[in-house]
C-alpha cells in the first residue's frame, strides 16, 4: 500500500534523510537546510534569529516553521520564538525525522510553511 501523501507538483517533498544529507524531490542535499514550498537554501543549523535569517526575510510566506533539531528535539530559545511570533510565525520543534514527516504533510495540505532541518 502506498502511503505517500498527494503533494502538488513541484513541491520539495522529503523522500529520505540520514548520513548528513536529504533527498528532496529527487535531488541530494548535503548538510542542514531550510526548505520553503518553492525553494531550498543551505542552513548553518544554528537555531537563532541570525541563523534563521532566511525565515525572517520570508516571513510574509511562512506561518508555521517546523524545526528539525537533529537526533532529538531541543527547545527553540524564547527570544527566537518571540522574534518569529512577532512576524506571525509559529515554531514547532521536533527531531529531524519527525520534522521531515510533518513537512511532507504540510506540503500535502498546501500550508504556508517552511522547515529548518538539521542533518543527521
Amino acid at each position: 500500500m502506498d502511503i505517500t501523501p498527494l503533494v502538488p507538483a513541484g513541491r520539495p517533498i522529503v523522500q529520505a534523510y540520514g548520513d548528513g544529507a536529504f533527498r528532496i524531490a529527487g535531488q541530494q542535499h548535503v548538510g542542514s537546510l531550510i526548505t520553503f514550498r518553492d525553494r531550498i537554501v543551505p542552513w548553518s543549523g544554528e537555531i537563532s534569529a541570525e541563523g534563521l535569517g532566511a525565515i525572517l526575510e520570508a516571513s510574509d510566506e511562512v506561518e508555521v516553521l517546523i524545526v528539525g533539531c537533529g537526533a532529538s528535539m531541543t527547545v527553540v530559545p524564547a527570544a527566537v520564538r518571540t522574534t518569529l511570533r512577532e512576524r506571525g510565525i509559529v515554531t514547532e520543534p521536533m527531531d529531524t525525522g519527525a520534522a521531515c514527516r510533518t513537512w511532507n504533510v504540510l506540503l500535502a495540505e498546501d500550508r504556508r510553511a517552511a522547515a529548518a532541518l538539521v542533518a543527521v
